[in-house]
Parts: C-alpha cells; sequence; structure tokens
C-alpha cells in the first residue's frame, strides 16, 4: 500500500465536486441564516445574568423547573467553572433584586445558595456589540485581502477571501440552523478560524507559487496537484491533532465553553477543507498564470549601445 504522503491524489479533477459539496452547504447555511436567524445570546440580546454558589452540586434540570415554575422565562441554566458554581441567563432584564429573589427561591428547596453576582446587559449594549462585532470580521477580512494580495497576488487574495467568507458562512449557517446560542464566545471562534483556515491556504499558497516559478510545464491543475500534495501531511497532521483537542473540549469543557469549542471544530474542519480544495481550485476560474507571478521586466537604464 503506498504511503500518504508519497501518494499524488488528483484534488483538482474532483473541484467540481468539491464545488458542488460547497454550494449545496452554503445555500442550507445562507437559507438557514434567512429563515430561522441567529439564536443570539444574552451578550447580543440585552438580559440578566446571576451567579450562584451551591455547598453541593445541585440537578440543573430542578434548578430550571424552579425558575419557571415562578414565572421566569427563557432560562438559561448551566455550570461555571465547578459543578457548585451556577449561571442562570434571563433573557429579559429585571430590577436590581432580582439576584436575592432568585437566591430566596431556590433556597425554597433546601439548598445551600449564595449569591456571587448579578450583572445586567442592556439592549442598546447588545446592539452595539452586534454592529461593532459585524464590523470587526468585516475589517479582518478586508486585511486579509489586503495582506495576501501584497504578499502574492491579488487573484490568490480573491481566492483567500473568498475561501474565507465560505469557511464563516457555513460555520454561522450551522449555528443557524441547530438553533445554537451565538454569544460573544462563538464569535471569538469564528475570529480564531479566519486566522487559522487563512494559516493553511497560505501554506498551500507558498507552494504553489513556488512551484509555477520553478516547474517548466504551464499545466496549472497539474502544478496546483502537486503542491497540495506536497503539503497535505502537514495539513492533515495539524488540522487532524487540533480536532483531537476540540472534541475533548466539546465533550468535556463543560458548558460555558462548549460552543466555542463546536464553533472552532466546524471552523477547523470546514477551513481544512476549503484549504485542500477551493482555495486553490478557485484559481483555476480566476485564470492564474505564470506570468502573473513573474517579476516585470526592468529597463536598461543605460541603454544597448547602437552599432554603427
Amino acid at each position: 500500500m503506498q504511503p500518504l504522503i508519497n501518494r499524488q491524489i488528483d484534488f483538482m479533477g474532483k473541484r467540481r465536486l468539491a464545488f458542488i459539496s460547497s454550494a449545496i452547504l452554503l445555500v442550507v447555511s445562507v437559507v438557514a441564516l434567512a429563515l430561522q436567524g441567529l439564536n443570539l445570546g444574552l451578550d447580543f440580546t440585552g438580559g440578566t445574568l446571576v451567579e450562584v454558589r451551591y455547598a453541593a452540586a445541585p440537578a440543573l434540570d430542578a434548578v430550571r423547573e424552579a425558575l419557571e415554575a415562578a414565572g421566569f422565562q427563557n432560562v438559561v441554566v448551566q455550570t461555571f467553572g465547578t459543578s457548585t458554581e451556577v449561571l442562570i441567563r434571563l433573557q429579559e432584564i429585571f430590577e436590581a433584586g432580582v439576584g436575592d429573589q432568585i437566591v430566596d427561591l431556590l433556597r425554597q428547596s433546601g439548598s445551600n445558595v449564595e449569591l456571587v453576582r448579578a450583572e445586567f446587559v442592556g439592549a442598546q449594549v447588545g446592539d452595539q456589540l452586534r454592529d461593532q462585532s459585524g464590523m470587526g470580521m468585516l475589517v479582518a477580512l478586508g486585511i486579509v485581502m489586503l495582506y495576501v494580495a501584497f504578499r502574492f497576488q491579488y487573484k490568490f487574495a480573491i481566492g483567500a477571501l473568498l475561501a474565507l467568507i465560505h469557511d464563516v458562512v457555513i460555520v454561522i449557517g450551522v449555528f443557524a440552523l441547530f438553533g445554537f446560542e451565538f454569544d460573544l464566545t462563538v464569535l471569538a471562534a469564528v475570529l480564531a478560524v479566519i486566522g487559522y483556515s487563512l494559516n493553511d491556504t497560505i501554506v498551500v499558497y507558498d507552494r504553489i507559487r513556488e512551484n509555477i516559478r520553478t516547474s517548466r510545464i504551464d499545466d496549472m491543475p497539474a502544478i496546483f496537484n502537486e503542491s497540495i500534495n506536497q503539503t497535505l501531511s502537514r495539513t492533515l497532521a495539524t488540522s487532524g491533532t487540533t480536532l483531537l483537542v476540540l472534541l475533548a473540549l466539546v465533550f468535556l469543557g463543560g458548558d460555558m465553553i462548549h460552543f466555542f469549542a463546536v464553533a472552532l471544530l466546524i471552523g477547523v474542519a470546514v477551513g481544512t477543507f476549503s484549504s485542500i480544495y477551493v482555495s486553490a481550485a478557485l484559481l483555476l476560474p480566476l485564470k492564474l498564470q505564470r506570468v502573473d507571478l513573474m517579476p516585470p521586466q526592468k529597463d536598461d537604464e543605460e541603454g544597448e549601445e547602437e552599432l554603427p
């Protein structure tokens, strides 16, 4: 059996299948965003956050049922740090004494509970965070495009930008499709996905540029295949070890970072796919050629002496 590191896989020959798969994922993501929208967390919508500490680890379902029975709606109850620290998220803004009110309510079941903190996020602050985070993502994508255009060539910049948009839309679309809570930690994960995916793309692009300059053929699909195969072992090793860590965080990391890890898990998987298939394959319809990477010819300032 031929080892993976020496195996030549025809990635460009399967680019149409890859484009179709990406198109389906993008359509599903956009439709989910348009019809269902994101389940924005308290960071964006505003509301009340109450942290309490139990003497012994409580049953979260019992805490949630007690609060809902008391009239609190859309309650999110999760552990925070340890099993005895409980974070309660309410999608409404209550008066200042709500923390003590919740503690008194939970003590009625005989539990030893104390209030750690009660915080309030106004809707206006949530709107500002949402607008600023969206602008920050656009600025990040713009800076990425300028960097790649300066480092390589504008066709590489377009390919990298489209690949990053592909990754971001699919990650956000999955959250919209399944109704996962989207808060500032998930936004941070999306921005991390941009950096991770770009790093893989830059590695592939750098090898493509080098091979185009040194190759004696003009068959771009063949050069792209060779470049991707040369970087494949590095890509799979990096992504594989990262995915193992993220799987551990998803299942063992606790509720506070669960969706952060889920977003990174989806983003790394999709980003690896786009680095191998999408980013390189997009250079073909953009008609990248050897001449695009050749340094411009400088005119001889002294000129050649004319023969009499």
